[in-house]
């Protein structure tokens, strides 16, 4: 396994390939790796060429009060994980690198990142977006790979993807779960014990709410209004947003029928948690 830190390094790597025929599967991570980003790997595995795994903890897609300078970081051990499953090349660009000193440009998909996430962290899609788009001119990857439990970024950078005509395709996988059905996030790091427990409800009341939509309740304020009170239950946990929204504009829906997405951000302690489930009626 290669590891690049430089950018026109990564960029001279990836033009080899694609000169010798080769594709390129992407997986953008921050790293702190676990089980979910491993899926996408080895479905990168499959589809392309060589594996390319970035890990880069983005400074401008956090806000001033959030977690940034404790984000969980352990690059020997996301070497590791990475290695055991197939990457070929992880780029691990500095700050500096990406973030030069007078950089300007910024990358933002309107309509679709004023909303939800983007509601209660302004600024966090702006971030996002840039990011991905530099990662992926420097790369130049055939296909990219998203995990569904962060939707809205999934939708986004699709969005931008196809707006900016990027001639990559944007493959969004199943969310992997733990052993309770806790959706795999880096941040699952922080919680207590207690709070990891408590966390189970929130897979709880998204099952919860498919039963009573497969039961016949297609009113998406009383599906709504069933995810809160069984989240409440759990008193550590503090609702940040429950909506049903379409699955492709994320605009919000009253009645629930086509395809749809029940998304759920929740704190537990100081830990904000994410999640979500696709349904077509």
């Amino acid at each position: 396994m290669i590891i690049i830190k430089q950018i026109k390094s990564m960029s001279r790597w990836a033009k080899t390939q694609k000169n010798k025929g080769r594709t390129i599967g992407f997986v953008p991570t921050m790293g702190y790796i676990h089980e979910g980003h491993l899926s996408l790997v080895r479905k990168a595995k499959k589809d392309c060429d060589r594996v390319v795994m970035s890990i880069f903890v983005n400074p401008i897609q956090f806000g001033p009060k959030e977690d940034f300078k404790r984000y969980p970081r352990d690059s020997k051990r996301d070497y590791r994980l990475a290695k055991s499953a197939g990457v070929d090349l992880i780029f691990y660009p500095s700050t500096k690198d990406m973030y030069p000193d007078n950089f300007l440009t910024y990358v933002s998909v309107t309509g679709l990142t004023n909303i939800l996430c983007g509601r209660s962290r302004p600024d966090h899609f702006k971030g996002v977006t840039t990011v991905v788009t530099k990662l992926f001119n420097i790369i130049a990857p055939d296909i990219a790979y998203f995990g569904q439990k962060d939707a809205q970024q999934a939708i986004v950078i699709k969005k931008m993807a196809e707006d900016l005509n990027f001639p990559i395709k944007i493959s969004v996988l199943p969310t992997v779960r733990e052993g309770g059905g806790l959706a795999m996030s880096s941040r699952n790091t922080y919680l207590s014990a207690s709070e990891r427990y408590d966390a189970l409800v929130i897979n709880r009341a998204l099952k919860s709410a498919k039963r009573l939509i497969s039961s016949g309740e297609l009113n998406a304020y009383m599906v709504i209004s069933h995810i809160k009170k069984l989240i409440k239950q759990k008193k550590s946990v503090r609702i940040d947003y429950v909506e049903v929204v379409d699955m492709n504009s994320l605009k919000k829906i009253n009645k629930i029928s086509g395809g749809v997405l029940i998304v759920i951000a929740v704190f537990i302690g100081k830990t904000r948690l994410i999640d979500n489930i696709t349904l077509k009626i």
